[in-house]
Formats: C-alpha cells, structure tokens, sequence
C-alpha cells in the first residue's frame, strides 16, 4: 500500500498545500478513523485500498499540512480517483464534513499540481464546453445529425459481458496502488468515454426553450424561479418543461430567466474554486433581478452547488451575506412540491413499476431523499422496489465518467445489474449525468433501460398523459427492457 511519503535522500518533502485556502484542520481533526465510512465509499468498493477511502484521504490531507506529503502524482492521483459522492458523509457518525475537504483539496491541486499536456487539454476541452449551452448546441448539432444515421444501423454495438466487467473490477482491486497509479487515463481513452455517453439529441431538444414566465393555475401560492442548468437545457429540455408544468398546475408562477448561465457546479466539484465564484455570483444576480420566492432546482449536482454558495464566496465581503441569503431560497424540485403542502392538481394513475435511483449529490450532499419517493407514490398505480446498494455511486459524478472513465464504467455496470435485478418498468433519478451514465451502462449489457426524472411521471400523471407518451419511439417498439417482457402501457 501506498504511504504519503515521498522523500528522496532523506530530505523531508515539501509541504503539499499553500496557505491559500487549504483543507481546514478543524474539520479534518472530526475524524476518529473509525471506517464506518469505507463500506460506502465506491473507490474503496472497488479496490480496497485505504488511501482511495474516506479514511485514507483525510489521512492524506493531514499529512500535506504536516509537511509529511508532497503534492506528487501518486498524491493527486487518490484524489482525482475520489468521486466526491459524499456517501461518507452519510455513513459518518462523527459528522465529518467531506464536501468542504475535497473541494479544498482540489482547488490546491488545481493551482499547484502541474497535470500531464493530455489531462490539461481534456479538462480545459470540457471546461470550455460544458458550462456553455450556446456552445454545447454547436458541439452536439453534429451528434444529431449521426445520431440520426446510427438509428439506421441500431443494434451494431458493442456489447461487454457483465462478467467481464465484474473481473475487471475484482483484477483492480488486487493491482497494487503504484500499477494503478500508472494508469491513469489517456486521451483516447477519455475521448471515448466521452463518445460511450453521447445523449441522444435532436434538433428539437438542442433549441428547446421554456417561457420566461409561466402563470400559476389558479390562485398563486409563490413565485419560483427555475434553473434550467446547462446540459439538462440542451439534453434533456423535457425535464425542464415538466418542472414548468408542475409547479404552475401547484398554483406557482414560474420565472425562468433567459439570461441564466452555469451554476459552477461542474467548476466547484472539480477545484476550479475561482471559475466556480464567478458562476454563482452571476446566478444569485440573475435571480436577484427576477424577484422570485424560491429557486427550484431539478439537478442535484447544481443544487448541492448552489445551497453551498454561503461557504464558497464566505471570503467575499461584498457576496458572502448574499450567497447565504440565496442559498436559503434555493429547493429541489421535490422539495419545493413538498413544502407547497397538499396537492392542488389531480394525479391520474400511471400503472408502472418504478425504480428510484438516489443521486449521490440529492441524497448524501443534500439530504433529500424521502421527497423524491413522496412525489412518485403520490401518483395512482405507482409501485415503487428498491434496488441493491442505493447508497453506491452509479458512477457519473459531474465529469468523473469522463476523466476516470475505467471505475466510472465499473461501477456503471455494478448500478445496470442492480437495475437488472429490480425488474422495474422505468427507472427514476434526478439528475442528468446519472442519467447518461445508467443508460450508457445498460446498453453495455444490451438493454435499453428507460431512464425519467421524477417530475416527468408526476408531469404525466397530472396531464393524464398516460404511460406510453413517456417513452420515446424507439422505447416504444418492444418492451421494457428489466420488466420480463411486459409491454410497455400494460400491466402483467
């Protein structure tokens, strides 16, 4: 195993971290090792080494402080492995606050760690992209396009043996930590894991919009402002619409400013801490401007961000009390349709089997968790199952997927076999990047998983849409792919 030290000729090696905003040793001095935090964490799942647990990390952190750690690449490289699911704060029973380490920890190695030329290509590449919708249309428009010829030779792709997956894993943990260290992900390979998740677009869903505001139903409970995020605006415009639709049929006017840019959740959770300062003093402006009561939120990675705003811009006199201020107004949107009280719209009944996902940054970064599953068994005919390991990362995690793509892709495919198992109709998570990533993983093992957001089923029973409206054409053909053979719109 690998030790933090790392001394040549017995000289003491220099320190890791800078003054500048280091991992704060009160919160790093909460931890008693006692390893309730291992089970849950995924790279330790996957490879048993303690340095890439919860536990070694923090371990890790203390010793860059002492002195006994220099930031080298076998340093870095336990903390680029580490997905920031904040599953270790859930199982934490001495209130270890994960979050505000790791980001510091990430926003020194940003700064002082000289990464290879491929790495900073790639994450300058996404970087550039990914916070931008109007550059994310260009990007994808192409993707339409071949998206469009690839339907034509549907079902020519390649198709891993979930065993395999499972041995690549299992072959992983027994690599000792300087192998694994050596393999860190080339270019090609993050290029392809990037081409492996491609959502499926059209021009449709590139140039969606939602209005700007959409009057409550009825008499008005509140007004919300909507973040329509960036890939969830381009990707999945849907999500956005069905938000629209239910808060306003719950007696809300919906602000969605056209204005809005990137929340900096993607900068954030990678350390690009001043890139991620600039984003969220944009966005409380913005929503400042529009005047709203709350602030609803549909994917959980920008929601974490943004209730953490208060701490990231807590140095900046002139925004600090108003990132606190904003933070507090921000809701998932689950939240908010609890908070709203009891219903105001009929839910009709949709006879589906459903299997809710919990998003890491929902569920262990926000606490939201019972919400979700309020909102779907408010719908008649709803049958909700559990899956298997619901507190393990699916493997998404803002960009991890694509700059560890290889324990991205494992522990992928371990969520697809738990989704397997569950033998539900559609699976339910509210997130875009789990989305990708959990139908990304099933087509690895030759399924078709149907994959919604909460709000699209509530969307759907509200509007008396029915069951089949909710999948796509293609979804339509056959039948659901983990319910044995059951046609989808029918109950067996």
């Amino acid at each position: 195993m690998a030790t933090p030290h790392d001394t040549r000729s017995g000289d003491r090696p220099e320190a890791a971290f800078d003054a500048h905003h280091a991992p704060d040793r009160q919160l790093i001095d909460t931890c008693v090792h006692c390893g309730f935090c291992l089970p849950s964490c995924p790279t330790y799942a996957l490879w048993g080494e303690e340095m890439d647990s919860p536990r070694g990390r923090i371990y890790l952190m203390r010793a860059g402080l002492d002195a006994r750690a220099e930031m080298n690449r076998a340093f870095v490289r336990h903390f680029d492995a580490c997905l920031g699911c904040m599953a270790c704060v859930t199982a934490c029973p001495s209130g270890v606050q994960y979050s505000p380490l790791i980001e510091a920890t990430r926003g020194q190695i940003e700064r002082r760690f000289d990464r290879s030329l491929a790495d900073r290509v790639f994450r300058a590449l996404v970087f550039a992209l990914f916070p931008y919708p109007a550059r994310m249309r260009i990007a994808l428009a192409p993707l339409a396009i071949l998206q469009y010829v690839g339907r034509r030779f549907q079902g020519r792709h390649d198709v891993r043996d979930s065993r395999n997956a499972h041995d690549r894993g299992g072959l992983r943990g027994l690599r000792g930590d300087s192998e694994r260290v050596a393999l860190q992900p080339g270019l090609l390979a993050r290029l392809r894991a990037m081409l492996e998740l491609a959502p499926p677009v059209t021009w449709g869903s590139l140039f969606s919009r939602v209005p700007a505001r959409t009057p409550a139903v009825g008499e008005r409970r509140m007004t919300v402002g909507l973040l329509t995020g960036c890939v969830q605006r381009v990707v999945f415009p849907q999500v956005n619409t069905a938000t629209v639709n239910v808060l306003a049929a719950e007696g809300c006017d919906v602000v969605a400013p056209a204005d809005q840019g990137c929340c900096g959740a993607l900068a954030l959770h990678a350390g690009r801490l001043d890139e991620a300062r600039a984003f969220a003093r944009k966005t409380i402006e913005t929503f400042e401007r529009a005047g709203v009561d709350r602030i609803a939120v549909n994917a959980a990675g920008c929601g974490s961000s943004m209730k953490e705003y208060g701490q990231l811009l807590a140095d900046d006199a002139a925004w600090a009390g108003r990132a606190r201020e904003f933070s507090a107004r921000v809701r998932d949107v689950s939240e908010l349709v609890a908070e709203l009280g009891p219903p105001r719209a009929a839910r009709h009944p949709l006879a589906l089997t459903i299997a809710y996902h919990d998003a890491c940054h929902l569920a262990h970064a926000q606490g939201v968790r019972q919400q979700p599953r309020d909102l779907l068994r408010s719908i008649p005919g709803v049958r909700l199952v559990p899956l298997a390991e619901p507190e393990l990362c699916c493997g998404s995690a803002g960009i991890y997927n694509l700059v560890e793509p290889d324990a991205a892709r494992d522990l992928g495919d371990r969520k697809a076999a738990h989704i397997e198992a569950a033998q539900a109709d559609v699976v339910a998570t509210a997130n875009p990047g789990c989305t990708l990533q959990i139908v990304a993983a099933a087509r690895r093992r030759g399924a078709a998983v149907v994959v919604r957001h909460p709000i699209e089923l509530l969307d759907a029973s509200i509007r008396e849409k029915g069951v089949v409206p909710l999948f796509t054409r293609s979804e339509k053909r056959g039948t659901t792919p983990f319910s044995d053979g059951a046609v989808l719109g029918r109950r067996r």
